[in-house]
């Protein structure tokens, strides 16, 4: 593993501020929430693994009628996360660990995975089915192709990986997710690759 893939926890803790500001409210994921909120049984327990500051992903998910708990490597942001929103649950743990022993109705983890290395993000599948319950819905986001890039953030490394296509197909497919709808680099969500899935 890089060192900048290490890092990256320490990276959102070092400039959690700065984060928050740069995130702001502004939500281009709007389409695919609903997409994903579309396929949630009546419950809407949603799992948010890597949830930042809660803004405005979370948001969006408690104003439509969720039970959000969130989950996030950086306290600092977590701490944002229960000012905000005191009412849901919120914890401060690495995704890559996370066993909650509950399941639920969606499991997200939007711009979170893709700052995992390769392998971890495969390990990262077993945490998904482990937390989903019958019909849960999981969505997700990753590059368009195998690789990996290192951006930057106020001056540091920001590490990012994908699998193959193919790869992810196979990973989802082996834990019994149906693949309900992937488009790369879609223009209208900034240029994410969206995965969305969910268990029968």
């Amino acid at each position: 593993m890089s060192s900048s893939a290490r890092d990256v926890i320490g990276l959102y803790r070092r400039h959690a501020a700065a984060w928050v500001r740069n995130r702001g409210d502004q939500l281009t994921e709007g389409v695919w929430l609903d997409r994903f909120l579309g396929l949630l049984p009546e419950g809407r327990r949603v799992l948010d693994l890597g949830c930042g500051s809660g803004s405005p992903i979370a948001r969006h998910l408690i104003g439509q009628g969720c039970a959000v708990t969130g989950v996030d490597g950086s306290p600092e942001l977590i701490a944002v996360c229960e000012a905000a929103f005191p009412d849901q649950t919120w914890r401060v743990g690495d995704m890559r660990l996370t066993d909650l022993g509950q399941r639920f109705d969606g499991v997200l983890a939007w711009d979170s995975l893709f700052h995992l290395d390769h392998d971890d993000q495969r390990r990262m599948f077993d945490v998904f089915r482990r937390h989903g319950a019958p019909g849960a819905a999981l969505m997700f986001n990753s590059g368009p192709a195998h690789g990996e890039a290192v951006g930057a953030f106020k001056g540091e490394p920001l590490y990012h990986a994908s699998l193959a296509p193919a790869e992810y197909r196979s990973l989802l497919a082996e834990r019994g997710f149906e693949v309900v709808r992937f488009t790369p680099e879609d223009p209208t969500c900034g240029g994410r690759s969206v995965w969305l899935a969910r268990l029968p």
